[in-house]
C-alpha cells in the first residue's frame, strides 16, 4: 500500500480525484450515506417517547450523537480490519475503501476509530447519568459489538452473526434505548414497534453481503449470505424486505401502533421492486445499486412510522 503521508498519488472517485490523507478520503471512510441506518431508529424511539408525553430534547440529541458516533467508529474499524484480513481485495465491488485504496493508513484509521468511540462514550455519559447502569451496560455492549464486527479473534461478520448484531443494535437497542432514556421505562410495545425497522436495517446489511458473497467467500469471510448460499440468501433477503409492512399491519390490529402507521404501505411498491430485483439481479454492480435503494427504503419507512406515532 502506498504511504499516505507525502504521497502524490490520487484515486479517481466519480467526478473528483481523492488525495491520500485529504478530507475527502476521511469523508469516504466515514461513509456518511450509511448514517441514516443509525439516525432513523433514534428518531423513531424519540417519536414514541414524545407520543407518550416524555420527549426530552437534550437526551434525544445525546442518543442521536451516540448512535452516529458508534456507526462512524464501526465504519472506520470495518475499513481497516477488512483490509488487514484481505476481505477488501481488488475484485471487491462497491464503494472504495480508504485503507485498501491507500488513501488512509491503518494506523490513522485505528486512531480515528478510537476517537469516534470516545465521542460515543462522551455523549453516552449523558444517557448513563439519566438512565443509570443499564445504559452503561448497553453502551459497552454496543461499542464491543461495533469493534467485534470485523476485529478481534472472533469477528462477528466473519462468523455469520453480523445480521443478528444489526437487528439488535441498529433496531431494538436504538429504538428501545432512545425511548427508555427519555421515558424512564421500556414497555414491550416499544420493542414490538422497533421490529419493522430492525428487519429493514438487517435487509440493508443482507443486501451488502449478497453483493459481496463471492468476494467474501474467497477471503474466508463467512457472512450469513456465504453460509446460506446464493439461492437461500436471496430468499432470506426477500423476506426481510417484504415482512416489515405485514408486521406493521399486525401491530395496528393489536393496537400497538396507531392506525396512521399504515402510511408505511406507501413504500410497499418500492419494497416489492427491490425484492423482485434481488431475485433476478446477478451482477454485483447491480446489487450495489440496490443497496442504496434498500437504505432509502429503511430511512423513509422508519421516518414514516415515527411520524405516524405522533398522529
Amino acid at each position: 500500500m502506498a504511504a499516505v503521508s507525502g504521497s502524490a498519488t490520487t484515486l479517481s472517485r466519480g467526478p473528483r480525484a481523492l488525495r491520500p490523507g485529504s478530507s475527502g478520503a476521511w469523508w469516504l471512510a466515514i461513509r456518511p450515506r450509511t448514517l441514516t441506518a443509525s439516525a432513523a431508529p433514534i428518531v423513531l424511539g424519540t417519536a414514541l417517547a414524545a407520543a407518550d408525553g416524555r420527549f426530552r430534547p437534550a437526551l434525544a440529541v445525546a442518543a442521536l450523537a451516540t448512535a452516529i458516533a458508534l456507526q462512524v467508529g464501526s465504519n472506520l474499524a470495518n475499513d481497516v480490519f477488512d483490509f488487514e484480513r484481505g476481505a477488501d481485495g481488488p475484485d471487491r465491488v462497491g464503494p472504495t475503501r480508504a485503507a485498501a485504496a491507500g488513501l488512509l493508513s491503518p494506523r490513522a484509521l485505528r486512531m480515528a476509530t478510537a476517537l469516534a468511540f470516545a465521542v460515543a462514550a462522551l455523549f453516552g455519559l449523558a444517557l448513563v447519568v439519566a438512565g443509570g447502569w443499564p445504559f452503561a451496560l448497553a453502551g459497552a455492549l454496543a461499542i464491543g459489538a461495533a469493534i467485534a464486527y470485523t476485529a478481534g479473534p472472533w469477528p462477528l461478520a466473519y462468523h455469520g452473526l453480523g445480521d443478528a448484531a444489526a437487528f439488535v443494535f441498529f433496531g431494538l437497542v436504538a429504538v428501545g434505548g432512545s425511548y427508555a432514556v427519555q421515558a424512564e421505562a421500556l414497555p414491550p410495545r416499544v420493542l414490538a414497534a422497533a421490529l419493522p425497522t430492525a428487519l429493514l436495517v438487517t435487509a440493508v446489511l443482507a443486501t451488502n453481503n449478497l453483493r459481496d458473497l463471492d468476494a467474501d467467500s474467497r477471503a474466508g469471510k463467512r457472512t450469513l449470505a456465504v453460509r446460506l448460499g446464493d439461492r437461500h440468501a436471496r430468499i432470506y433477503l426477500e423476506a426481510l424486505l417484504l415482512s416489515p409492512h405485514v408486521v406493521v399491519s399486525v401491530l395496528v390490529a393489536l393496537g400497538v401502533v396507531p392506525l396512521a402507521a399504515l402510511v408505511v404501505w406507501i413504500t410497499a411498491p418500492l419494497a416489492f421492486r427491490i425484492a423482485r430485483s434481488v431475485r433476478s439481479e446477478r451482477d454485483p454492480r447491480g446489487l450495489d445499486a440496490l443497496l442504496a435503494r434498500c437504505a432509502g427504503l429503511h430511512a423513509v419507512f422508519t421516518l414514516l412510522l415515527a411520524g405516524a406515532s405522533l398522529a
